[in-house]
Formats: structure tokens, C-alpha cells, sequence
């Protein structure tokens, strides 16, 4: 008896995949900028893969936190749990999509020399991660430089308004 639950437990551990993929950019943008659109969870028009969410504007990502959002490819709402948030650092959430794939995404901001760098983690657990991971995987690779790429083109329009307000003033020659 004891050489058949062996067998089983080996049997059962061979379903239970993990994929781990983990992307980085960097960024010229400041930490808290690039952490600011990281925790805007109501504004996801930067990602590739989410296509809006039913999280109220302004609301701050706290563990615990259970919102759905839409999917491009889907109009079946997923539901997300914020994890875990270390502020102007790291945010980790789990997408619970489908049952047999368990998803953790982690986000990373930190300052480095170079600028900010931002990782962008994804983990794929469970027995039809091999089957998702094909599909999901062109969205992840985009995820972290659509996100930073959003922030730098927020801040450049920002910076021309301030140029345009400036040549309006009094002090034109």
C-alpha cells in the first residue's frame, strides 16, 4: 500500500508545472512616477492584456483586495488578489482566471544608476500552465515596456504643457 500513494504523490507531481518569466526595463522616468501608474489598478489602458476593471479611481491597492477586470481577447471577467504591497517597491497579485492555472504577477520598482528599473515577474503554477503559457505568453513579454513607456509618454506631455504655459506668460520678447 505504501508503494502505490508513493506512486500517486509522484504521479500528482508531475501535473503541478511551474513557468517563471521575468522581464525588466529601464526607465527615465522617477520611481514614484513609474509607482504611481503601477498602483493606478482602475487605469489599466497601458496593458496589453487587461482591458478595464471595476475598481473605482483613486482607490489604493491593499492585500486582500479582491476587483475583477475584462480582458482583451474575453468578455468573461477574471478576479485578481492583491497579495501582498510594499509601497513605492513591489506589488504582487494572483489572477484567478481559470481553475488548473494559478497566475502571480510581481511588479518591482527600485533606483538604480541607470534610472529606474522595473521587473515585471510572472508565475505560472498548476497542471494547464504548459497549455496557457503559449497563448499568454506574446502579453507577458509586453506587459513591463507598455507600462513604461506609458509613464515616459506622461511625462513628456507633461513637460510640453509646462514649455506652452511658459511661452503664454508675460515675459515673451
Amino acid at each position: 500500500m505504501g508503494w502505490l500513494s508513493k506512486s500517486v504523490h509522484r504521479k500528482r507531481r508531475r501535473f503541478c508545472l511551474s513557468l517563471v518569466r521575468t522581464y525588466r526595463e529601464i526607465s527615465s522616468a522617477s520611481v514614484d512616477e513609474l509607482w504611481q501608474k503601477v498602483v493606478d489598478i482602475a487605469d489599466v489602458s497601458w496593458h496589453p492584456l487587461l482591458k478595464s476593471t471595476n475598481v473605482p479611481y483613486g482607490l489604493v491597492p491593499k492585500p486582500g483586495l479582491i476587483y475583477q477586470a475584462v480582458t482583451r481577447l474575453s468578455p468573461i471577467p477574471i478576479r485578481i488578489f492583491v497579495e501582498s504591497v510594499n509601497p513605492r517597491e513591489l506589488l504582487s497579485v494572483r489572477v484567478l482566471a481559470i481553475p488548473g492555472v494559478e497566475e502571480r504577477v510581481t511588479y518591482k520598482v527600485e533606483s538604480t544608476v541607470c534610472g529606474t528599473c522595473l521587473s515585471y515577474s510572472v508565475t505560472l503554477r498548476g497542471w494547464l500552465s504548459p497549455l496557457i503559457w503559449p497563448f499568454s505568453r506574446p502579453y507577458a513579454d509586453r506587459v513591463a515596456r507598455a507600462l513604461v513607456q506609458a509613464v515616459e509618454e506622461a511625462t513628456l506631455q507633461a513637460v510640453s504643457r509646462k514649455r506652452k504655459s511658459l511661452k503664454d506668460g508675460c515675459f515673451d520678447c
